[in-house]
């Protein structure tokens, strides 16, 4: 049985990459990734986090590494990826779970928010796409894995620029999988309800807007990061060889009332 399961969802000899893994979804992930056998790089900015994440996989007997780096910087993605090549060669699985969540209402809406937002929510996958993917293709086997949002699909909490980044990195998700799917590379996205971590601290500070998201589900509460681990690893190995292109709701029915 076990090695049936490792054959399906291991991930021995594979290098991941992980963006935005210090905290929230992208640490359930990198866990899940290493605990899988997968040897994970972390990329985010803020280093100690980092380090916790890192020692925690050390503890589970993977092996982990850090990059600081700051995302909204389109210099600073293009030399953590020439870093990581260099360090840990081309990895075969890159998650892109790093966001920035700024959502003024629309009117209020800077040039500024605007440009942060839209290189960190997809600029930076797509940098980091065009670093690994063509890669990826060459070698015949990869994965990318896109965190999207419920606010790609519909506005609800001013969804201003962060929807329309989400948005953009749903079509670009298709765009890889059309690019690079016939060479083994299986590109797909993962849409989360509202989840309760770092980046949405200030909506789960509301108890009304909490029971009013819970009670909209259909499993009656809030996504955790918990819930992504066997999502991601199922779309980061083998087993998922004849997924791509596609958008996986991870939101207890939310998405479906």
């Amino acid at each position: 049985m076990t090695s049936y399961l490792d054959r399906l969802f291991g991930l021995s000899g594979r290098t991941a990459v992980v963006t935005g893994g210090s905290s929230g979804i992208g640490r359930e992930i990198a866990l899940a990734l290493g605990r899988s056998g997968a040897r994970v790089v972390l990329v985010a900015r803020r280093e100690a986090p980092m380090a916790a994440v890192v020692a925690e996989l050390h503890e589970h007997g993977a092996e982990a590494h850090a990059i600081s780096a700051d995302l909204t910087v389109r210099e600073a993605v293009k030399t953590a990826s020439s870093k990581i090549i260099a360090a840990y060669g081309e990895p075969d699985v890159l998650v892109n779970s790093a966001a920035v969540n700024l959502r003024p209402p629309l009117g209020e809406l800077t040039d500024d928010v605007w440009d942060v937002t839209l290189e960190a929510n997809l600029t930076a996958p797509f940098l980091l796409g065009q670093a690994f993917g063509p890669a990826m293709a060459r070698r015949g086997w990869g994965r990318i894995i896109n965190v999207v949002s419920q606010q790609a699909f519909r506005a609800y909490g001013n969804s201003g620029a962060y929807g329309a980044a989400k948005a953009g990195l749903v079509g670009l998700t298709r765009s890889q999988a059309e690019a690079w799917s016939r060479q083994g590379v299986c590109c797909n996205a993962i849409a989360p309800g509202v989840v309760h971590t770092p980046l949405t601290e200030p909506v789960f500070s509301d108890p009304t807007k909490v029971a009013a998201h819970a009670a909209r589900t259909m499993i009656g509460r809030n996504g955790l990061p918990a819930d992504f681990a066997g999502c991601a690893v199922f779309l980061a190995s083998d087993s998922s060889q004849a997924v791509t292109g596609q958008t996986l709701f991870v939101d207890g029915g939310y998405s479906a009332t």
